[in-house]
């Protein structure tokens, strides 16, 4: 189900389209397309990454907002948003699921493999070039980001810049909170408010609606997501010239996000900050190093938002790409 999203007055140089990987020629994948004004940098591609739940017209703000601010200074990358197979406006399925156990037909490696090949074919019938050619900057949220992270591993110096925002915890099956039957357990270690029958409650609760085996809309499986990312910290990423690419970490406002578990899920406050504000904080220390020190930005707190960041505040996802856009134009000097 995707997100509802506010109006936005829509840049006349973002443009619809439709495409069929050459790999997978009975379905369609749809896309936003902004070709860029730049002319100091003609050939860079920025590609934004869904998560699970909100679809490419959730980073539409963003996208007017990056032409708005750069039209007339340094001038806007292209730009490329769309929606896996099953997702948004790409109604078909992933034809690879034909045949396969319901909701497991593929996994974040397929869907890497079909941004590649989307990336190819985008580059020569929009841009005239090969990707090869292209500086690459991924923008990501949630499972978008995990995406990011292997796509980066799969293709060695393909990419030249990550915004990573507020990523799945890739390698936990979602049971952040203590285990009341498990050896050990204390009870007096819960919050005051919470008793042992509301932990099990929202144990069962989030393991019914967030394990990794539980299957979504569009098919995308995450059953095998901690065995290609097992660690937050490594490996490490390499970018263009074998230098890591420039990876700027940013998490949710802590309060922010309570509020909505809270409203959503009826997780005690208390459980989202003792619990799993931490442990999702200490999951984004761990992405910071995942390139070279010296090219790392975070994690940093994104002010009143919650997981969706792009969605409740557009113009810090502007403000973030700008910095690395600007940060890649230097680069150049």
């Amino acid at each position: 189900m995707a997100l509802p999203q506010p109006a936005v007055a829509i840049p006349r140089e973002i443009s619809p389209g439709a495409i069929k990987l050459t790999t997978k020629p009975s379905a369609s994948i749809h896309y936003t397309f902004v070709h860029g004004n730049s002319s100091r940098h003609p050939y860079q591609l920025v590609v934004f990454l869904n998560g699970l739940i909100a679809d490419k017209a959730s980073w539409l703000a963003a996208i007017a907002g990056i032409i708005r601010i750069r039209r007339t200074t340094a001038g806007f990358p292209s730009m490329l948003a769309y929606d896996r197979y099953g997702q948004g406006l790409s109604e078909d399925r992933d034809p690879q699921d034909r045949g396969r156990e319901k909701g497991h037909g593929h996994d974040v490696a397929d869907a890497v493999a079909d941004l590649h090949q989307l990336i190819a074919q985008i580059s020569q019938e929009r841009l005239h070039r090969s990707s090869e050619q292209l500086q690459i900057v991924l923008v990501a949220n949630s499972i978008g980001c995990a995406i990011a992270r292997f796509y980066v591993q799969t293709y060695p110096g393909s990419v030249a810049a990550l915004l990573l925002l507020d990523s799945i915890i890739a390698n936990s099956n979602f049971d952040f909170w203590p285990d009341p039957d498990a050896e050990g357990f204390d009870v007096n270690q819960l919050p005051e408010d919470v008793t042992v029958e509301i932990l099990r409650e929202q144990r069962a609760r989030f393991a019914a609606m967030f394990s990794p085996n539980v299957v979504n809309p569009e098919g995308l499986s995450r059953r095998d997501l901690a065995e290609l990312l097992p660690h937050s910290d490594s490996p490490k990423l390499v970018g263009p010239d074998k230098k890591g690419p420039w990876v700027t970490v940013v998490g949710h406002d802590f309060e922010h996000f309570a509020a909505e578990s809270l409203k959503s899920m009826e997780t005690p406050i208390s459980l989202s900050m003792q619990y799993t504000n931490p442990l999702w904080h200490a999951y984004n220390l761990g992405l910071a190093q995942i390139t070279d020190e010296n090219r790392s930005r975070g994690p940093i707190f994104a002010e009143g938002c919650g997981h969706f960041i792009q969605k409740d505040d557009p113009n810090f996802v502007v403000g973030e790409l700008s910095i690395i856009l600007d940060q890649l134009l230097r680069d150049q000097l």
